[in-house]
């Protein structure tokens, strides 16, 4: 990973740091790739003891990382749920 990549991957994780810890108080974990486009994919994935209420609508939930990947280089490409995999 060069340097710009770096930078950029560190700019996604602070861009997701705020939600990613909100949702793991729900027990969902939030990861992301870039994919060949250099557009982030986010994955939520649900813990043992995930709330099933409390999780928004894809929709909403791209409103949301869209919003958030905002201030960094890169956009989203899409947000998939755990009833998606």
């Amino acid at each position: 990973m060069n340097d710009q990549n770096a930078a950029g991957s560190s700019s996604v994780d602070q861009a997701l740091a705020n939600f990613r810890e909100t949702m793991e108080k729900d027990d969902y974990h939030l990861k992301w790739s870039l994919n060949e486009d250099e557009k982030v994919t986010v994955e939520i994935e649900a813990g043992p003891e995930a709330c099933a209420d409390c999780l928004s609508p894809t929709p909403v939930m791209e409103a949301i990382m869209g919003e958030a990947l905002s201030g960094t280089p890169y956009t989203l490409d899409r947000v998939v749920l755990p009833n998606e995999h």
